[in-house]
């Protein structure tokens, strides 16, 4: 975790909310990967994976655009 805040500050973000931001959205996509892995177990919904995906996705696009602010 300190080696990540760490990597944050060289890579320029020193906003306090977008460093929160940035964990709160590590946080999302750590659950998201463990939504992601139970519903390739359980196929119930063909579609699930798919959108878990988009969903993970999207929340490394904003991280991203987190990082390059």
């Amino acid at each position: 975790m300190d080696n990540e805040i760490d990597r944050l500050k060289r890579s320029g973000i020193v906003d306090r909310k977008a460093k929160k931001r940035v964990e709160v959205i590590r946080k999302k996509v750590a659950q998201f990967q463990q939504q992601l892995a139970g519903a390739k177990q359980q196929p119930d919904d063909p579609e699930e994976p798919a959108r878990i995906q988009a969903q993970i996705d999207a929340a490394h696009a904003e991280m991203k655009k987190l990082k390059e602010s």
